[in-house]
């Protein structure tokens, strides 16, 4: 009898009438911590409330967990602990059971990019220490591969800004955004040295204090209106006073007055633009 040359040959195909009555092969997945759970996942669909449903759950997490250590994997040496980054890849796991719908698809297909957005917005609103915009991280984000992959060569020069914009086809003004957010991911503190010098100083050292001198701007711009609302000569006393430094004495000799008048006038002058100015700093006052 001759034999089937389709099946004696080595590497040849076999046609589907070879494979007819042979099993299924098993569907190829993507990385071998995807288990094959859409049984379970139809089931859990199908079940209500209760602790039937929850030991299903409870399942398809411990099947799945694997995977999302992996993810959490991929965002290790950032600043956190593996093991945060583990709880928190886990937490967008449990979302991603709860929300899958077994027809639309693969589970894997959505678990990803579920799991990995929980990751990302782990870093984004709990790992910075200012609070920065979204857009702003992206462009953090953008910036920093760009320098790396711009650097990654021995002997490159550091990416101007310029360079960074044409890599990444960003302005100008957007790389320059994200360069100042690499530097906002932590803070100092105010004691860290600032100059391994025997000069060094602590950030705190550049620090401004408070100038008074601002007080005395504001006072005096609101006191110009009641000021120029005086009488010609209480004006002249008031300048005499405190823009030349007389004394009370010698403005009565050169006004021809006694010096009780000078001091009275003085005051009188003084009470007046102060209560102007009081006035029109309460609610409702007119301005005028």
């Amino acid at each position: 009898m001759l034999t089937d040359m389709s099946t004696s040959r080595p590497g040849t195909t076999a046609t589907p009438s070879d494979t007819a009555g042979a099993p299924a092969a098993t569907t190829r997945r993507n990385h071998d911590d995807a288990p094959d759970t859409a049984e379970l996942f139809v089931r859990l669909a199908e079940l209500e409330d209760g602790p039937e449903r929850d030991a299903v759950r409870d399942e398809l997490v411990t099947a799945w967990l694997p995977m999302a250590h992996r993810i959490a994997g991929r965002f290790r040496d950032r600043g956190e602990s593996v093991e945060d980054l583990r709880q928190v890849a886990a937490l967008g796991l449990v979302k991603a059971i709860d929300r899958f719908d077994p027809s639309r698809g693969a589970f894997e297909s959505y678990a990803v990019p579920t799991i990995t957005g929980e990751v990302k917005r782990h870093f984004r609103d709990r790992m910075w220490a200012l609070r920065v915009p979204r857009r702003v991280q992206e462009l953090r984000n953008r910036v920093r591969v760009a320098r790396r992959e711009l650097t990654q060569n021995p002997g490159s020069p550091e990416p101007t800004v310029a360079d960074i914009a044409a890599h990444t086809g960003l302005s100008e003004e957007d790389v320059t955004a994200g360069m100042e957010a690499l530097e906002s991911f932590s803070t100092l503190s105010l004691d860290a040295e600032l100059s391994s010098g025997d000069d060094g100083y602590s950030l705190a050292d550049t620090l401004g204090a408070t100038d008074t001198s601002y007080d005395v701007v504001v006072d005096r711009e609101a006191a110009k209106e009641g000021l120029r609302r005086l009488p010609e000569r209480e004006r002249a006393i008031l300048y005499m006073r405190f823009f030349e430094d007389m004394t009370q004495s010698r403005i009565a000799d050169r006004l021809g007055i006694s010096q009780m008048h000078v001091s009275r006038l003085i005051s009188r002058s003084c009470a007046r633009v102060r209560d102007e100015v009081l006035g029109s700093r309460r609610p409702g006052a007119d301005p005028r």
